[in-house]
């Protein structure tokens, strides 16, 4: 028997498939894929479905459990609410597509923040932590007593989207004012760095610049690290986590961005408030696909604590 974990994102695809049994001791295949670039949703489900055919090839014990990690707006059901990045998905039922192609799996579809959080925490050893993941935009999720929160019938936990300045705070791509996403992300940088400079700025400049500490990059990074310390802040208030992790592309590749998080988040606490431990993320960009298949197992959706690996 396996399990799949499936990491699904706007432009390519990770499969993971471990093995359970008389051949538990395998080592776990693993593959990417690109999606097409044209064809819409039936191109892409047909790149989906030769994607696990190429995985289990040669076919093999049958595939027990399925955990999907996607990047979405999700409806109760798992169907696909909607994602800009690929708009032909809306409606699509994902879970509904892959239990007609694995017979009798059992198949669970959660937003990839969520699953990352999870894999955070399993990594952690701890059952109740905040994760960011700051990229191109900012995801990211809430495990509460080793359960992801609110849970994957009640929608994700949206972490970018907390609000950090309503009144003045930049437009943010969901139609809201402040948001912190549109403050911190990796796009919300590289347009506050347009503006400054009046011209457009590729990533590789603003990493030179802030690295060198330029003044106009430190005000660009500073300013996304003021917003996601704050964000952190009003979490940890509201569900007091022993940690709080910040992985993602754009924060990783910035020399010193967590400790400059860390430094502001502290500057932040109150005497009698929570202290959680801020720090970077362990998993890298691992950590969805790893929640997939900690979803496949079924861990994170009871009270199961997450266990050191």
């Amino acid at each position: 028997m396996s399990r799949l974990g499936i990491d699904v994102g706007g432009t390519k695809v990770a499969l993971r498939l471990e093995r359970s049994g008389a051949a538990a001791g395998a080592r776990p295949q693993q593959t990417v894929f690109a999606w097409p670039r044209e064809g819409g949703v039936a191109a892409d489900m047909e790149a989906l479905a030769a994607g696990i055919a190429a995985l289990r090839r040669p076919p093999g014990d049958p595939v027990t459990a399925v955990g999907v990690a996607l990047p979405a707006a999700l409806a109760p059901d798992g169907s696909v609410l909607g994602w800009p990045n690929r708009p032909s998905w809306q409606g699509l039922d994902i879970g509904g597509k892959l239990a007609a192609w694995l017979p009798g799996a059992d198949v669970r579809v959660a937003d990839d923040g969520d699953l990352a959080a999870l894999a955070e925490a399993r990594a952690a050893g701890c059952r109740d932590l905040v994760h960011f993941g700051v990229g191109t935009g900012i995801g990211g999720g809430v495990i509460l007593d080793g359960v992801m929160r609110p849970g994957t019938a009640r929608g994700s936990c949206e972490v970018g989207h907390v609000i950090v300045d309503h009144r003045e705070g930049a437009l943010c791509d969901c139609g809201r004012r402040g948001c912190v996403q549109s403050l911190a992300s990796g796009r919300a940088a590289l347009r506050h760095a347009a503006r400054i400079l009046g011209r457009e700025v590729e990533f590789t400049e603003l990493r030179q610049a802030w690295t060198a500490r330029e003044a106009w990059a430190a005000e660009v990074v500073m300013t996304g690290v003021a917003a996601l310390s704050a964000a952190a802040m009003s979490l940890a208030e509201l569900v007091h986590p022993d940690v709080i992790t910040v992985g993602g592309g754009f924060a990783t590749s910035l020399p010193g961005y967590v400790e400059e998080v860390t430094h502001h988040f502290m500057t932040l606490h109150r005497p009698t408030g929570p202290t959680p431990c801020l720090r970077p993320a362990a998993q890298g960009a691992l950590s969805s696909l790893d929640g997939a298949v900690l979803l496949a197992r079924g861990v994170g959706l009871t009270d199961r604590a997450p266990q050191p690996n």
